[in-house]
This record gives C-alpha cells, sequence and structure tokens, in this order.
C-alpha cells in the first residue's frame, strides 16, 4: 500500500513588516493630492515642506488624520517660541497621558478579566460591566492619543484641530460620528460619501452610500467580526435616522 505523506511548502512566504503609522501616511497623501486636483489647495514645490507635512510625527501613529489646508501656512511661517503656548501644549500632552495611563489601561485590565472568564461563569452583570469598560477604554485610549499627539503638536507651535468631542454625550448616532474621531469622519465624508453622491441621489443609493462609507471606516478600525457587527449597526442606525428626517421634512 501506497501511504501519502505530507509535502511541506519549499518556498515560504516573506513576512512583510509595515511602517508605523502606514494609515495616516495613506490617508494624508490622498487627501493632499485630491485637494490639489480639486484645487482646493496649491501645489507646494518645496519638497521639504511637503516632507514635513507628511512626516510631522506627533500624528503619525494614532491620528488626528490633519488636512494639508490646515497646516500650510503654519508650516512655512517663522515660529517664536512662547512660552504660554508651549505650557498649553504640555497641559494637553499630560492630559492626553493622564487618560491613557489613569483611566484607559484600568478600565482596560477589568474588561480583559472580564472577557477571558469562560462563557458559563459570565452572567448579566459581568457582561454589563465588560460592555462599560471596554467603551470606556475605546475612548479614553484613543481620545488620549489625540490630545497626546495635539498637545505635542502645540509645543512645536502648530495648531491641529480637536479630534473628539464628548462623543457618549451624543443624542443620536449621527451626533455620534459627528463628535467621534472628527478627523476621520471628515475625511470619508468629503472624499468618499460627498464623491459618491451623499444624500443627493435616490433613496436606495443613499443607504448604499452610508454603508459603503462605515464598511471601509470600520475596516479601517480592524479587520474583525466585532466591527463588522459595529459597521451594521451603526448603518441600521444612520438608515433609521435619515428616514425620521425625511418623515419631519413631509409632515
Amino acid at each position: 500500500m501506497i501511504t501519502l505523506q505530507p509535502v511541506k511548502p519549499v518556498i515560504k512566504a516573506p513576512s512583510v513588516h509595515l511602517p508605523l503609522g502606514i494609515s495616516f501616511f495613506t490617508f494624508h497623501g490622498l487627501s493632499y493630492i485630491i485637494d490639489v486636483y480639486r484645487k482646493e489647495v496649491q501645489v507646494e514645490w518645496n519638497p521639504v515642506t511637503l516632507g514635513l507635512y507628511f512626516s510631522f510625527f506627533p500624528q503619525l501613529i494614532a491620528g488626528p488624520i490633519v488636512r494639508y489646508h490646515d497646516v500650510a501656512q503654519q508650516l512655512i511661517e517663522n515660529r517664536e517660541f512662547k512660552r504660554k503656548e508651549f505650557a498649553q501644549g504640555v497641559v494637553g500632552f499630560i492630559l492626553g497621558l493622564s487618560k491613557k495611563m489613569l483611566i484607559a489601561n484600568t478600565v482596560g485590565a477589568v474588561a480583559d478579566t472580564i472577557f477571558t472568564l469562560p462563557f458559563e461563569k459570565l452572567d448579566v452583570s459581568h457582561a454589563w460591566i465588560g460592555l462599560v469598560t471596554y467603551t470606556l477604554q475605546i475612548y479614553f485610549d484613543f481620545s488620549g492619543y489625540s490630545d497626546m499627539a495635539i498637545g505635542l503638536a502645540h509645543m512645536f507651535g502648530i495648531r491641529f484641530l480637536e479630534n473628539f468631542n464628548y462623543p457618549y454625550t451624543s443624542r443620536s448616532i449621527k451626533e455620534f460620528w459627528r463628535r467621534w474621531h472628527i478627523s476621520l469622519s471628515n475625511w470619508f465624508r468629503d472624499y468618499l460619501y460627498i464623491s459618491l453622491g451623499g444624500n443627493r441621489v435616490s433613496e436606495r443609493r443613499v443607504y448604499l452610500n452610508l454603508l459603503t462609507v462605515f464598511l471601509l471606516c470600520g475596516l479601517w478600525h480592524g479587520a474583525s467580526w466585532n466591527f463588522i457587527i459595529w459597521v451594521s449597526s451603526a448603518t441600521s442606525n444612520c438608515i433609521r435616522s435619515e428616514n425620521n428626517q425625511i418623515i419631519k421634512v413631509t409632515f
């Protein structure tokens, strides 16, 4: 009898090491190219200035996504050291660091402990505690990094726009997205949603546009089933909100 032995592959696919902050590099590059194409900004011929925009380190790892027209003038102007502005930047950086280290890491440890519990030991109270602590961890972790980036840039005399505006106090899902990761939401709105037709098309196309935007936004946050479910929930809530607006306008 002939027995078949498994054959190990001879050629191994090399592991690809992606550079840190590649998503933010990509978003910055796309926004600059699209704005130049739309003639919303002028071409920057100075490679040093353009390179500084792409590689300015405070926002490379965790944002915010900085549009070129928001910082173009700041990159070329002569800056003087101002003690007050530097102090404001330090305060912002410390605030972000406190969010990350004191709050996000603390509630994150609670969430991690609950998420590792066996299913038979997970009751309703533990599930709710895990849900709330994980929700707080995501916000304080992400907004903490953004605050650190904004504060650090402020120390160098560069002002970034705020990236989070108390999103958990929102009264609707649409308002939430206007307050959550503002730079990312604005990027998808200006370069994708409006380009697809926004809400100026048929009702079906509006729903398709919303689904496309939320799907890509969810994949940007993480390629997992958790984010797919999150995208589905966000899309359905936005569609419900759109329907409510149509009803209000009609009647």
